[in-house]
């Protein structure tokens, strides 16, 4: 699903193409799946009128900010996607729409013209997303509900550490509570554990100060990357486990090793194993003692 990256891609383009500009005409699906606790007719006239002001992201949340509230909010769910007529925007393989295909698009579900003719689109095929406006979108749920933001909101090795020391859990499946860490998903799990050589499942509250300060390295490392190449999978580095994420299971590997499919805390994972995780193995497949919690 689309992570921080992706989400961020979308923020950017809007910055860079729609701020300051009116929005002329607007056109909501009638999806009330996807488009949360406001009728069409309503949401289209509290849009219409109104100038862009700015572009917010948090975690893997967008809204825009109007001259007025209330504003839009997106959250992405699974297959979310903003795209710009006429602009190149990172498009996540799965929710991906075609440029030979209708515009809007049939998965449309909140299309906005503006008074210079631009036209944007945001999209869900698979209708896990929510679109919802909101008067002030960082004060309620889902949003003031997240944990800090994995890129902007960067916690310090000894705050991450303390946080670490009182979780029992496995490591990736902390790094996907959106309370605890906001904006990293599945592929990012993956990757910055795989950089880090760090498994999985090793509980979180045996972590060391140093490998924290790895972890959060790799962290950076990862989303820095992505972003910069404005999430665009196919430049991301070849030393990355993301793409071997398609792989069938025992065909993928990577530097010679081979890569297993596992799952973690209900979710698919991605897992190298080398002698330098075996012991990281040994950790996750039993109960750490009374000493090992104390150490």
């Amino acid at each position: 699903m689309p992570e921080l990256p992706e989400v961020e891609a979308a923020r950017k383009a809007i910055e860079e193409n729609c701020l300051g500009k009116k929005i002329k005409k607007a056109i909501i699906a009638s999806d009330a799946k996807v488009i949360d606790g406001v009728s069409p007719s309503d949401f289209e006239a509290a849009l219409v009128g109104k100038t862009l002001i700015s572009a917010h992201r948090k975690g893997k949340n967008l809204w825009l900010q109007l001259d007025s509230p209330p504003f839009p909010s997106f959250q992405f769910g699974m297959a979310g996607a903003i795209y710009i007529k006429g602009v190149a925007v990172t498009k996540y393989k799965r929710s991906a729409v075609n440029d030979t295909d209708e515009w809007p698009s049939k998965y449309s579900k909140l299309f906005v013209e503006l008074d210079d003719g631009l036209e944007l689109s945001f999209t869900d095929k698979r209708r896990f997303a929510k679109v919802r406006l909101l008067n002030n979108p960082v004060s309620v749920p889902p949003i003031s509900e997240l944990g800090p933001d994995a890129l902007l909101q960067p916690m310090a090795v000894d705050e991450f550490y303390k946080s670490l020391c009182k979780k029992k859990m496995p490591i990736k499946a902390l790094l996907l509570d959106q309370s605890f860490i906001s904006g990293i998903g599945n592929w990012i799990a993956d990757e910055v554990l795989y950089q880090a050589r760090i498994h999985p499942q090793q509980s979180a509250s045996s972590f060391t100060k140093e490998s924290c300060a790895t972890l959060l390295k790799c962290i950076k490392e990862v989303i820095e990357k992505a972003i910069e190449v404005e999430a665009d999978s196919s430049q991301f580095p070849n030393s990355w486990i993301f793409h071997s994420r398609e792989k069938k299971p025992g065909k993928a590997f990577i530097d010679g090793k081979k890569i297993d499919f596992i799952t973690s805390g209900g979710r698919a994972c991605l897992l190298v194993l080398d002698n330098s995780l075996c012991t990281r193995v040994a950790k996750a497949e039993r109960k750490p003692n009374f000493k090992e919690k104390k150490q």
